[in-house]
């Protein structure tokens, strides 16, 4: 769970909510894209996005979350705000919860979205940190789950390569909803102890193994990520070299069933760690997941706001 200790509810990951939660955010979000309308239940709150990484898929598909919910989206650019240099953190949580009814972030550090959580007064939505991308393990929850024709429950979702951000809030979603787990990684980039004990604890099954041709053995869905994320970029020849042999190639798709389903995250190094003839194969659902993550956001958004539906 989250750090904050203020009285609004946030969502710095995915297990900030509960089993039950999660499942009311899915099935709202599912509805509301089935019937091609939402209400406007953010009509009159104005949202402000703070984003000190750049951002497409992100940023897009939270500012229409917020604008087809009726209420306003304020964006503000790292350098505009400085946070920690030009000005706190805990300064400009405060200032933005004076204006706004909720706060979306796309930070590196973490603990920067905690101190807002904690001194802001209003709700926060983790838009992406170095330890957590929850709205991005909503998204992806939903593609599976419209794809697989219902809950993912006993259902198996094989991921290939770091054990990053986003491994760690799909480690955690997974848990919530009874979607087995395995992550595939080379030695020195497994996904964190501390992480896989979390989700064990909520009762998911979560295993850590080496070879991605286990790992992708009987699963439903296979999952990658880019080997090097921004921020890391001066580890990118040893991650070449770590991950070399983790691509999600027609050779290792060859080693799952017929049907399994393949997902990124976006953007996507073609040729590193996935290949053209895959992301873009039959079997591909990138492109539902992208368009997903904006239907969770208005659901997730909805879910903090206390705004009826």
């Amino acid at each position: 769970m989250n750090a904050s200790t203020g009285s609004a509810p946030h969502f710095l990951d995915v297990d900030d909510f509960s089993a039950p939660a999660l499942r009311r955010v899915l099935d709202r979000a599912l509805a509301w894209k089935e019937a091609g309308k939402v209400p406007d239940l953010l009509a009159g709150r104005a949202v402000a996005a703070v984003f000190e990484k750049p951002s497409a898929r992100t940023r897009v598909s939270f500012e229409v979350a917020v604008s087809t919910l009726g209420g306003h989206c304020v964006t503000l650019r790292g350098e505009e705000l400085g946070l920690g240099t030009r000005e706190s953190v805990a300064d400009v949580a405060r200032t933005l919860a004076s204006y706004c009814t909720m706060i979306g972030a796309r930070v590196f550090d973490h603990r920067v979205l905690e101190e807002m959580a904690r001194l802001g007064g209003i709700p926060v939505v983790n838009l992406l940190s170095d330890a957590a991308h929850p709205g991005q393990a909503v998204g992806d929850l939903l593609t599976l789950e419209e794809h697989l024709g219902g809950p993912v429950e006993g259902r198996r979702l094989a991921f290939v390569g770091d054990g990053n951000n986003v491994a760690a809030s799909l480690a955690l979603a997974a848990a919530l909803t009874g979607l087995e787990m395995v992550i595939a990684s080379p030695p020195g980039y497994e996904l964190d102890d501390s992480v896989a004990e979390r989700a064990r604890n909520l009762g998911g099954i979560v295993e850590l193994v080496t070879d991605p041709f286990d790992a992708v053995a009987g699963a439903d869905a296979v999952y990658t990520d880019v080997w090097t994320s921004m921020g890391q970029e001066s580890e990118n020849e040893a991650r070449l070299a770590a991950f070399g042999g983790f691509q999600v190639n027609a050779e290792l798709m060859a080693a799952a069933r017929p049907d399994t389903l393949v997902l990124h995250c976006l953007p996507a190094k073609r040729g590193l760690e996935i290949t053209d003839e895959v992301i873009d194969g039959p079997n591909s659902v990138v492109w539902t997941q992208a368009q997903n993550r904006m239907h969770s956001y208005r659901s997730i958004l909805v879910e903090l706001s206390g705004a009826e539906d």
